[in-house]
């Protein structure tokens, strides 16, 4: 709850300092963004979610993550497959009016 009231201060703060300078503001904003981020981590779902950003970060390092040349390897894949159904789309569509415009007359 009391992160709730901090961010609507910070939130409501910010609406009436707007003709103050942007860098105040911002900083503002920081520190009380730092002073809900503490107050979070003090809690247990805080702690639960600082773990599973932790835990999420180590993940990423242990993925393999593909090389440059599977990178380009795959997109050109992938923009080839489009273009094929793009251009059988146009030509069912092409046909289709084809039909239509004749049987319409």
């Amino acid at each position: 709850m009391a992160v709730v009231a901090i961010i609507t201060a910070g939130v409501v703060g910010n609406s009436i300092f707007s003709g103050e300078s942007l860098l105040y503001r911002v900083l503002a904003l920081l520190v009380l963004a730092a002073v809900a981020g503490f107050i979070v981590l003090q809690t247990a779902k805080g702690r639960t979610w600082f773990k599973l950003f932790k835990d999420a970060k180590g993940e990423m390092r242990r993925v393999v993550w593909p090389t440059r040349q599977e990178t380009l390897q795959t997109t050109l894949m992938v923009l080839a497959a489009v273009l094929v159904v793009a251009l059988m789309l146009w030509g069912m569509d092409t046909f289709f009016g084809w039909i239509v415009s004749g049987a319409i007359g």
